[in-house]
């Protein structure tokens, strides 16, 4: 299936190329791996590399590279955790204005790691506001439409 029918909702709010990088590396590695969870993952940590998540969308980073311990290890797959698209090699400066940008409530007394997390979660959260409005959005379509 090509990538840019499963785009993820966080993409199809994001710049443009964010989605090609993301429904390229994804049609590349369906191909070698097949559709799943394998192929989507791959996409995603190509996506990082360029991208990190802001909210409910994702931004073109400061500088290209991993962006956490776990993308920069390499090899085979492991079962390490992932700071979900926030970009945790950037300095604490980034990280606590992203956190500003989120309305993340104590931010300036948190550590970097603190910051990853909460940044994590006001991402979360940003997100499943806008899944919710879009679902609200198409039922209200599906009601004028009767």
């Amino acid at each position: 299936m090509p990538g840019r029918e499963v785009l993820p909702s966080t993409l199809r709010r994001s710049p443009e190329k964010a989605q090609d990088t993301w429904a390229k590396t994804h049609d590349s590695a369906v191909e070698t791996y097949g559709e799943g969870q394998r192929s989507h993952r791959t996409a995603f940590a190509a996506l990082k590399h360029s991208f990190e998540k802001v909210g409910d969308h994702w931004e073109p980073k400061g500088a290209k590279g991993p962006s956490d311990a776990q993308a920069a290890g390499g090899g085979p797959a492991r079962r390490a955790p992932t700071a979900g698209g926030v970009d945790a090699n950037a300095n604490k400066e980034h990280l606590l204005d992203v956190a500003k940008r989120l309305n993340v409530r104590g931010r300036s007394r948190m550590t970097k790691a603190e910051l990853v997390g909460a940044i994590q979660k006001a991402n979360a959260r940003s997100t499943g506001e806008s899944l919710a409005r879009e679902k609200s959005r198409a039922r209200e379509k599906g009601r004028n439409r009767r």
